[in-house]
């Protein structure tokens, strides 16, 4: 036996031996991968990642594999193949790989996990949005766990999940696959994922790294124009959070540019922050050609020898999905533009994940990948369903929901008879399934229609009134009729996931503004000028401007692209089978131009009475959401005024339910800094606990603050807690404030070395 094969060894040993004797193009090869083409000619028609057909051309699995593979690229998630061709074609992949390899080195298979498992028949999960309303990192723990299971069953060792970019610009296309605009919200689920996820096998890989979703006009790849501060304490904390207290094990970077350094040449990024500031020993993968990206479109590098030079020179380890730009290291190691000695670093990193994963062993045999798995299982089905349940919010009713029984129902809209608009962009049937019309969407999923018909039964009626995104106003006339002749009209308005263009929401799929997509708003005037009660339903990624017509409906209800049982969770919300207990990720607008920013505003970025006639502040705010029975929060109390620059504080809040059902509230706390050396937001969420109490039933949410939870980026750019005045903030949302706790930071301004407390625990005790 080897030494490297070895697993009595320390996986350090294995990996130096292994390292020592691998050739320049045997070391390059653990850094490249391949992608496989779809086998069935003429069906690709359109791509599923960034210019994909132009750049996948020429790269030949002979090419790729000659002196071994670091990865294997979707092999489930590029066409659609049953669980038995699937685990025949990656036996086939790893056994001609280890053939291939001197040593016999398999390589790490990975798929797209964000919606649940990327594959054809897979469990279809809600959108990362509505993880994002839940604001339950449990749940979100549970749910990763069971994509991880599935992944690894089948003989997947890692997953592109998830992302933690926080959402800057709601324009932005890809605001779907975050979990909001507060990183501390980002930070906690997107943490959870990765727990979960990790602790079935599979290793997560957080994405992108960093500065993505603030390009500039929410413009997919667009220079994020940025400055330091902002990067620190925003875009950079949910990734810290993962990173250390996650224990992640792979990061993607980011496709932007940020101050003009696009981030897969960003050492200090790469390597600085990632490595030596938080200790990340992980491996970083390129995004699908970000490598070729410093050549092509940032045009930072001369030549793909120098693209693969900067890259490898900035810590990035391995380029997905096929080796193009890689291919040239070893020209760019004799032109003398990289040090071997930096792909020998690369290298390593990626031998020490494979012996993490078991694929060094003695043990590993293709023959033995995977074995045939239920993809859609019904424990992940009911999963699903709980996901989606706790992930609609209820924004506003005037009595008419729960829906009545008897009462006569008008369902109009494009998001009613559209069981897609239930799912997200980078869910099978709206990522691959599009080019194969015949498979329909390989997994049963309900539309809402089918979900209140089965309820209701005759009670509902349907119309179009107009689609998703097409001008067609010819429904119209058809909608107000349907709805005049109704006691209550279910508008279900939205988006379409697509890809490029392709949809309304999802990646390349950017907006203007913050209307409802096509003629959807026109279509909500036209109902409401009924006078029948409208209970508008928005199924989408992003949240749109609502400011128009919220007032005139009865009900407004937001649910987050909530994945194949969307429509039985809509159902039992909308008829009072569940107590809504989602709450926004992200604000509502009012307008649909003058907000595209988020609610984590300095002074300034806020509403300033005489300043501007645009009023940035939404309609509805991050946090906030309704129930048909309410939890009451007491008066919080502080265990102390002052808080020295290195302790912690106790804050106490009682939470009681006076209603006649059980019921659930999210107590939120948030910072307010009275003074500081530098602006800083007006609020920020620094801690959260999610409650669900019987009805009679009362407790105690008890948060631990550090001092460490105040800190910021100041004006030398060190962090620092600042002594001073502050106040933590307790309520139902960033606007519904509950109890001001006033206290007092005391000692000498502090530098908070690298280490510091990133989170605030909570309790709860129950009465």
């Amino acid at each position: 036996m080897h030494l490297w094969n070895d697993p009595q060894q320390p996986a350090d040993t294995r990996v130096k031996a292994l390292l020592a004797e691998l050739t320049l193009d045997e070391k390059i090869g653990q850094l490249g991968s391949f992608w496989p083409t779809p086998r069935q000619a003429g069906q690709l028609a359109g791509d599923v990642a960034p210019m994909e057909s132009g750049l996948s051309a020429g790269v030949t699995w002979d090419d790729a594999t000659r002196h071994g593979l670091g990865h294997l690229t979707r092999n489930w998630g590029t066409e659609p193949v049953s669980v038995a061709d699937g685990l025949a074609h990656l036996r086939d992949y790893q056994r001609q790989v280890i053939e291939r390899s001197r040593f016999g080195i398999p390589a790490i298979a990975h798929e797209e996990c964000l919606t649940g498992f990327t594959a054809y028949g897979a469990t279809v999960y809600p959108a990362a949005i509505a993880w994002g309303a839940t604001f339950d990192p449990d749940l979100i723990e549970r749910m990763a766990h069971a994509i991880g299971a599935d992944l690894a069953a089948v003989g997947v060792h890692q997953g592109l999940s998830p992302l933690l970019d926080v959402v800057r610009d709601y324009r932005w296309g890809r605001v779907e696959e975050t979990t909001g605009e507060d990183p501390y919200l980002v930070a906690t689920l997107g943490t959870a994922y990765v727990r979960g996820l990790q602790a079935a096998g599979v290793h997560a890989t957080l994405k992108h790294f960093a500065g993505y979703s603030a390009s500039r006009a929410g413009r997919n790849h667009a220079p994020v124009p940025m400055g330091r501060r902002e990067f620190e304490d925003v875009i950079l904390y949910p990734f810290e959070v993962a990173v250390r207290e996650g224990g992640v094990r792979s990061v993607m970077n980011s496709y932007s540019d940020v101050d003009g350094v696009p981030a897969a040449s960003d050492r200090e990024l790469l390597t600085g922050v990632l490595r030596d500031r938080w200790g990340f020993d992980g491996v970083v993968v390129s995004d699908y050609w970000a490598v070729t990206f410093l050549e092509t479109m940032h045009r930072v590098a001369a030549g793909p020898a120098e693209a693969a030079a900067q890259a490898v020179g900035a810590g990035l380890d391995v380029e997905l999905p096929n080796t193009g730009t890689y291919a040239h290291l070893a020209a760019a190691v004799e032109a003398g533009l990289v040090d071997e000695a930096a792909i020998d670093a690369s290298v390593a990193r990626v031998l020490r994940q494979k012996v993490e994963l078991g694929l060094l062993d003695p043990g590993f045999d293709p023959e033995q990948i995977g074995a045939d798995r239920d993809l859609d299982a019904p424990a992940n089905r009911k999963l699903a369903r709980e996901v989606a349940e706790q992930s609609i919010v209820l924004l506003a009713n005037d009595g008419v929901l729960p829906l009545a029984g008897g009462a006569s129902v008008a369902l109009i809209g494009p998001c009613a008879d559209e069981p897609r608009t239930f799912l997200g962009c980078y869910s099978f049937p709206n990522h691959v399934l599009g080019r194969y019309p015949d498979l329909g969407l390989g997994i049963p999923v309900d539309s809402l229609l089918q979900g209140l018909t089965d309820r209701l039964g005759d009670a509902v009626g349907h119309t179009l009134g107009a689609p998703v995104l097409e001008p067609d106003r010819s429904g119209f006339d058809a909608a107000v009729a349907l709805a005049a002749g109704s006691d209550v009209a279910v508008l279900a308005v939205g988006d379409l996931a697509g890809l490029f263009g392709q949809g309304t929401s999802g990646e390349g799929c950017d907006t203007e503004d913050l209307r409802l997509p096509g003629v959807q708003g026109d279509l909500v005037e036209a109902v409401l000028t009924t006078g029948t009660p409208v209970v508008l339903v928005v199924v989408s990624g992003r949240p749109y401007a609502l400011g128009d017509y919220a007032d005139r409906c009865a009900a407004v209800v937001q649910a987050f692209m909530p994945g194949e049982e969307g429509a039985a969770a809509l159902t039992d919300v909308l008829t009072g089978v569940v107590n809504p207990s989602g709450r926004l990720p992200v604000g509502i607008p009012a307008t649909v131009g003058g907000q595209p920013g988020t609610y984590l505003a300095p002074p300034l970025g806020w509403f300033s009475e005489g300043v501007s006639n645009l009023d940035p502040r939404p309609l509805y705010p991050f946090g906030f959401g309704l129930g048909y029975t309410r939890l009451e929060l007491g008066e919080a109390v502080l265990d102390r005024s002052e808080l020295p620059v290195d302790g912690e504080l106790v804050v106490t809040v009682p939470v009681s339910n006076p209603g006649e059902r059980a019921a659930t509230e999210v107590v939120q706390v948030y910072l307010h800094d009275d003074v500081a050396e530098v602006t800083r937001p007006v609020v920020a969420l620094i801690g959260y606990a999610k409650v669900t109490l019987e009805p009679g039933e009362s407790a105690v949410a008890r948060f631990r603050v550090h001092a460490d939870r105040t800190s910021f980026t100041g004006a030398d750019l060190r962090r620092i807690v600042e002594p001073g005045t502050m106040s933590l903030r307790v309520g139902t949302s960033s606007r519904d404030i509950v109890t001001e706790l006033t206290f007092n930071i005391t000692g000498q301004r502090r530098v908070v070395p690298e280490g510091r407390v990133l989170t605030t625990p909570w309790t709860l005790d129950r009465a």
